[in-house]
């Protein structure tokens, strides 16, 4: 397995275009820090199954502030953001993806770690511009099962299959900086939109359900709330985590305002959330 990642990756790394990583920002001394600090922590579990790097990966994230729209700050000029001291829910999901398939490849350093970043936050792991950037959970698992990265599992969890069309972002471009006036990345967006939508849906697991599979949802698995609202195909993210025998989750809280196990189960916490109708489930490869 091992094996199969590396080439996986590394086949999908050499075909990139060479500006790729022109645009791609310098660690910041701060996040420079904490990599440096991830890399010492990280090496006695370097050789351990990719589901163990993970865990370790998320856990080293703990208390890390929550902090929205790092990735939007300079909105004229789309390049990679590499920020490991602020986290979102999706920026925390990628962040600790990267890592640990860096880890896993035996390749954890700050060129090799931004390549893998790169390739999966952006569609073809080229960066364009805005509309490059894999903006939707279900445009950004898909893309991310393509390249051999994760595999959405929930159809085998008895999945339902959510069609409704996903158009938030062009439906409200007012509260987009990128969209609100610029008519040529509207276009852009609403052409990714209708490819998303071609596909026909995406399986998701109803929230019903959730704890009648949690045994066969995996420690570490991605999990994006799907929700009821109207265009829009998720509203958080998080790796699944088995804690004391129960299945909660890990994540960027923007209640908590920081990165958490919270306290309550998968199960409990979509049935109390009003808008969320179930959960898609991704297992990293």
């Amino acid at each position: 397995m091992k094996f199969k990642l590396y080439f996986i990756l590394s086949a999908l790394l050499l075909m990139l275009p060479a500006n790729t990583f022109s645009q791609a920002t310098c660690f910041a001394d701060k996040d420079e820090a904490v990599f440096n600090k991830y890399v010492e922590q990280i090496a006695p579990y370097k050789t351990a199954p990719l589901e163990t790097i993970l865990e370790k990966t998320a856990l080293f994230f703990m208390g890390t502030p929550y902090v929205a729209h790092t990735l939007d700050r300079d909105v004229d000029n789309e390049k990679l953001v590499v920020n490991l001291s602020e986290l979102d829910c999706f920026t925390f999901v990628e962040n600790v993806l990267a890592l640990s398939l860096a880890v896993r490849n035996d390749s954890l350093s700050e060129s090799y770690f931004t390549k893998v970043l790169t390739s999966i936050r952006y569609r073809n792991g080229e960066i364009a511009d805005y509309a490059s950037r894999l903006h939707y959970t279900s445009d950004w698992m898909f893309e991310n099962q393509q390249k051999g990265i994760l595999e959405n599992i929930s159809k085998q969890l008895s999945g339902s299959k959510e069609t409704k069309q996903i158009d938030f972002m062009t439906s409200h471009r007012a509260a987009y900086k990128q969209l609100a006036t610029d008519n040529v990345m509207l276009n852009k967006i609403i052409a990714m939109e209708r490819a998303n939508n071609e596909r026909g849906g995406f399986y998701y697991v109803p929230k019903q359900l959730i704890a009648a599979k949690a045994n066969e949802i995996p420690h570490m698995a991605i999990v994006g709330f799907v929700t009821a609202i109207d265009g829009l195909d998720t509203t958080h993210v998080g790796f699944a985590f088995r804690k004391n025998g129960k299945l909660t989750f890990i994540h960027a809280s923007s209640a908590k305002m920081k990165v958490v196990v919270d306290n309550e189960t998968l199960s409990d916490y979509c049935l109390s959330q009003k808008n969320c109708k179930g959960i898609i489930v991704a297992k990293p490869l």
